[in-house]
């Protein structure tokens, strides 16, 4: 058996390319799901912008929607550890047509 088979077992090789590794900034998820799957939109909420669409969209199964659910919960719990407390604003949420209005 070669090196390369022998690393390859066992193990999931990910390629990251540098476009999506560039990532896309999102300040509202909006959660939906069905009997067979989890849909996140990202969307990028900016003041005065009367329309934003969704950035991204990740599709996932109810047990990979679970299996994430702990893993952000993990590292929360680890980030706070290093870093303190995340502060939780309990604002109400934004209308998504939030910005100035004009009047005459």
């Amino acid at each position: 058996m070669s090196e390369e088979k022998k690393s390859k077992k066992g193990q999931i090789n990910i390629e990251l390319d540098e476009s999506v590794a560039e990532g896309i900034y999102s300040n509202l998820a909006i959660i939906n799901h069905s009997v067979s799957e989890f849909v996140v939109d990202f969307v990028n909420i900016m003041p005065g912008k009367p329309k934003n669409k969704v950035k991204s969209r990740i599709i996932l199964t109810p047990q990979h929607a679970k299996r994430l659910l702990k893993a952000l919960g993990d590292n929360v719990q680890r980030f706070e550890k290093a870093h303190g407390e995340i502060k939780d604003y309990e604002k109400a949420p934004l209308p998504l047509n939030f910005g100035p209005t004009g009047q005459a």
